[in-house]
């Protein structure tokens, strides 16, 4: 990764680990993704945007493999989703082979506009919900 890329994730993360995730979460109908941390074993709740379709969440990272929550997946894909105030369990997955720009015009706006704006490395990810 460039210099700049660095610099920028850096800045990017800390922006939100300290000031927009921590206002986010206090949201009720915020979406949440919430992993298990791969060293603490501790539920780990993220803001993200994505659509729910049918039995299916879709979102992507703007960061790919370097986001918190994307390591935390490869660790464990055992996931759950708060969704319009609502808990879904599930089972995430990385697509790497999937076009995240295209899949970024089909999730909401706003929150596309963001992540394409300071993403480097943007990775698709689906989560399967259960029943």
């Amino acid at each position: 990764m460039p210099r700049d890329d660095d610099t920028k994730f850096r800045a990017v993360t800390a922006l939100q680990r300290r000031v927009v995730n921590p206002l986010s979460r206090l949201m009720p109908l915020q979406t949440l993704l919430e992993t298990t941390g791969r060293v603490s074993g501790l539920p780990r709740r993220t803001p993200v945007g994505g659509r729910h379709e049918g039995r299916t969440f879709w979102l992507v990272s703007e960061f790919g493999e370097k986001s918190q929550y994307v390591r935390n997946i490869q660790a464990d894909p055992r996931v759950r989703v708060r969704i319009k105030g609502r808990w879904y369990s599930g089972t995430a997955q990385l697509l790497p082979q999937d076009d995240a720009r295209a899949r970024l015009r089909t999730l909401p706006r706003l929150n596309s506009a963001v992540v394409r704006a300071v993403g480097n490395a943007l990775l698709t990810v689906r989560v399967d919900l259960d029943a």
